[in-house]
């Protein structure tokens, strides 16, 4: 766990960050011979049970049907996952970051709409092959060297299981993700906490980056502002945990919504890692 944190980075970068070029080697590096023999479609050598064909595009093949509980918006789920181009090119996979499973909260982008779509329609157990096209994927734009422009996506996703918060309150979720035991300093009313966070709604995926601007916040418990989910479920943090907060309306901006970014009653999703407490 101790590489999640850079694993995190690299992953937001290609598929969360539509507008934010990649490094230019990233871009240019070739499909190692590994990597070739990966790139087949998932369900060549799989038999498919049953099918779903959606009006937006959307199709999914299922190859297990799983038991588990429906998946809905919010939830923390741990996915197998591999996204391929329509030749049969491998793009990315939690495999290729050496990670067994990767998280993933339903709801906020954190893919492409697309994925949301297709994974409100899942259980967990269930391991399918999802086409996406282009319009609910990277669209036009694409992602300059990796996905051409209206490149439909097939994306092979099992569905592991639902991740339990690591504490509650208020209905604020608190989900760490990684963590320096040895850090013994938590925040709280008496000291101050600086933290990096990617922020979404449901509708503005990523419509704050303080990781991209470089600059962390500073707060104290006792500084005014707009969000007092952010600070409940930030007590007792610690330096260099990594997390992901859910934080509902009534926590956040509530019936008002803010600006053009979170409509009114809409969850938000912060991605953060504490860079220091004292």
């Amino acid at each position: 766990m101790k590489y999640l944190t850079i694993i995190f980075a690299v992953v937001f970068a290609l598929f969360a960050c539509k507008d934010e070029p990649l490094e230019k080697e990233a871009l240019k590096k070739e499909v190692s011979k590994k990597d070739k023999e990966a790139s087949m479609k998932p369900l060549d050598n799989k038999a498919q049970l049953d099918s779903l064909v959606m009006n937006n595009g959307i199709k999914m093949h299922w190859i297990t049907r799983g038991k588990g509980e429906k998946i809905k918006k919010g939830d923390c789920v741990d996915i197998d996952y591999k996204v391929y181009l329509e030749n049969g090119k491998l793009i990315e996979g939690n495999h290729k970051l050496n990670l067994q499973s990767f998280p993933f909260v339903v709801g906020f982008q954190m893919q492409t709409k697309g994925w949301d779509i297709a994974m409100k329609e899942m259980r967990i157990g269930d391991e399918v092959e999802v086409f996406i096209p282009s319009k609910l994927a990277r669209g036009e734009k694409g992602i300059e060297g990796v996905i051409p422009p209206n490149s439909n996506n097939i994306v092979y996703i099992k569905a592991i299981e639902k991740r339990k918060p690591t504490r509650e309150i208020d209905g604020n979720k608190v989900y760490v993700f990684e963590e320096n035991t040895k850090n013994t300093t938590f925040f709280n009313r008496e000291n101050t906490i600086e933290f990096y966070s990617m922020t979404s709604s449901e509708s503005s995926p990523r419509y704050f980056n303080s990781y991209r601007e470089n600059q962390p916040f500073k707060m104290k418990m006792k500084d005014a502002g707009p969000l007092p989910g952010v600070k409940k479920a930030l007590n007792n943090a610690k330096k260099a945990d990594r997390m992901y907060i859910v934080i509902p309306p009534s926590e956040a901006y509530g019936s008002k919504g803010y600006v053009d970014y979170v409509k009114p009653n809409e969850h938000l999703l912060f991605n953060i890692f504490v860079n220091d407490v004292y």
